[in-house]
Parts: C-alpha cells; sequence; structure tokens
C-alpha cells in the first residue's frame, strides 16, 4: 500500500479506499421518543389539525424503532423528497407499524416496497393510503380488515391484476391503479358501492366487466391509454359521471373504441346509451362486402 511520508493513502488506493467509504451504509442515529415527538407537527395545510410527522432521507434507510412509540400520530409521511429519493427510500414496513392505531393517513409512495406486512392492515382507523410508485405485485388478503378506507393509490407499480381484496373495501371512494399491467378487471368490482373515483388510466385493460355499470355513485372514471375496443352495454345509464368534454377526452382517448366509436363515446350517456341499445353484440358487425356478378 502506497503511503505518503505522513503515512497517508495517496493515489490509486487513496481512491479505492475513499470509494469502498463511500459505499458503506450510512450510521444511523437512534432518536429517542421524545427528540421524535418534538418533531409532531399540527399545522400541515392539507392535514390542518391532525398530529403528524414526516420522515425523509437517512432516516428513510433504517427506520428509528421509536417512531412506533408514538401512537398518538395521525398523519405518518415515510415519502423520499424529490431530489433524495434515488438514494434514500424504504425497502420494507417494519410489522410494529401496526402499533400506530390512530393513524388515518399514511404515505408510502416513492419506495422501494415490493410487498406489504399483514400487519399493516390492523390500522383500522386509516382512511387514506398512498402507495404509488413502488414495486407493489399484490397486497395483503386482510386489506378488507381496513374498514375506515376512503382513498388507495397504487398508480405507477407491477401490478398485473387488481386485487380482489381491493374488490372488498365496500365504503372506498377513491382507487387509482393508473400506470400499471392491467389486462382486465374483475367482476367483483360492481360491489363497490361508495366508489365515486375510479382511474385505470394507462394499463393494458381489453375489456370490462358489465359489473362495472353497478357502481351508480361513480363520479370519474378514466380509461384512457388501454386496449379498449368496446364498452359494456349499460356503462350509458352511469349519470353521475362527468361526461363533460375535456373529462370525456381524459377519460377514453388512447383506445380503439369501436363499440360505440370515439366520436359517439364522446356525445356522453345519451348517446352511448342509444348506440349500445341498438347493437345487440360485443364488437361492431362488419359490413358485408358487395359481390360482383
Amino acid at each position: 500500500m502506497l503511503k505518503s511520508p505522513a503515512g497517508e493513502l495517496r493515489g490509486p488506493v487513496k481512491e479505492q479506499t475513499m470509494n469502498a467509504i463511500r459505499r458503506q451504509p450510512p450510521k444511523h442515529t437512534v432518536l429517542s421518543t421524545r427528540q421524535l415527538r418534538m418533531r409532531i407537527t399540527c399545522d400541515d395545510p392539507i392535514h390542518r389539525g391532525k398530529k403528524r410527522i414526516k420522515l425523509s432521507g437517512k432516516e428513510l434507510s433504517n427506520l428509528p424503532p421509536n417512531l412506533f412509540n408514538l401512537t398518538e400520530l395521525e398523519v405518518l409521511d415515510l415519502s423520499p423528497e424529490r431530489e433524495a429519493c434515488l438514494f434514500y427510500h424504504l425497502e420494507r414496513i417494519p410489522v410494529e407499524i401496526s402499533k400506530l392505531t390512530n393513524l388515518t393517513v399514511l404515505a408510502l409512495d416513492t419506495n422501494r416496497l415490493e410487498s406489504l406486512p399483514d400487519e399493516l392492515c390492523q390500522l383500522y382507523s386509516l382512511e387514506r393510503l398512498a402507495l404509488s410508485n413502488n414495486q407493489l405485485t399484490d397486497l395483503p388478503a386482510s386489506l378488507p380488515q381496513m374498514s375506515s378506507l376512503r382513498s388507495l393509490y397504487c398508480s405507477n407499480n407491477k401490478f398485473q391484476h387488481l386485487p380482489g381484496s381491493v374488490c372488498q373495501l365496500k365504503q372506498l371512494v377513491f382507487l387509482d391503479f393508473s400506470d400499471n399491467f392491467l389486462t382486465s378487471i374483475p367482476h367483483e368490482i360492481g360491489s363497490m358501492d361508495s366508489l365515486e373515483s375510479l382511474v385505470l388510466s394507462y394499463n393494458k385493460i381489453e375489456s370490462l366487466p358489465d359489473s362495472i355499470c353497478n357502481l351508480k355513485t361513480l363520479q370519474m372514471l378514466w380509461l384512457c391509454g388501454n386496449c379498449l375496443s368496446s364498452l359494456p352495454k349499460g356503462l350509458g345509464k352511469l349519470i353521475n359521471l362527468d361526461w363533460s368534454h375535456m373529462m370525456l377526452t381524459s377519460a377514453l382517448d388512447g383506445n380503439p373504441l369501436e363499440y360505440p366509436p370515439i366520436s359517439v363515446a364522446k356525445q356522453g350517456p345519451e348517446a352511448i346509451d342509444k348506440f349500445l341499445s341498438l347493437h345487440q353484440s360485443n364488437a361492431v358487425k362488419p359490413k358485408p362486402k358487395n359481390l360482383r356478378a
């Protein structure tokens, strides 16, 4: 090993040593429960009056164990800051998360989560769960236990199917599964009686179940960027949907629609209902070619 007269490393050896130091995981400073409690705020403009704490940066590489002693927390934000998200992120959620029984909002988006512990579903007071921008392929089967959950954000993950447990969330109002790899939607989605917003944009969905027409409370349905060539016959009867021109463009563009054609769909529910009522097949029948004698 090359050293200077003063005993310091120099040349290529010094550079290799410095690179090895940079690759070492960051040292974790254990924060006491008191230190963490002093960081709780109640003046967040979005969740005003709720007890909130946000961890970011190096704290996400190794969550402080005492975090789970803060049982009074109502809002927990574990989403990395934009400038740091490439370096510090969560790869797992500790099972101790279940201790935070007063949580109503949990933000876990923009991490590297591949799965979630069943213990997460013991957060019975949780109303909003943000999981977008992760590596998730499924959700816990015990998800329906979260009986207070009203908003679920799962965009930009690796879902190839819509988990059946999601369809059992009868109280859910907002559901976002955009930017995934879904090819179909389960029939059970029709039982989500409280759903008002359903975002399924930019998947690979080829068809929609007829049961989606049972969602009478639905006000927003975004389907752009899929592979839909037809719409369910009863879709035009969902009169609570926002059928304004701008919303229709966002909702349906980027699909090879034939039944009804996109030009008909953009005219709104009456035009869709009339077109679908006049056609009993699930696809537009090709016109017969003129035969020459």
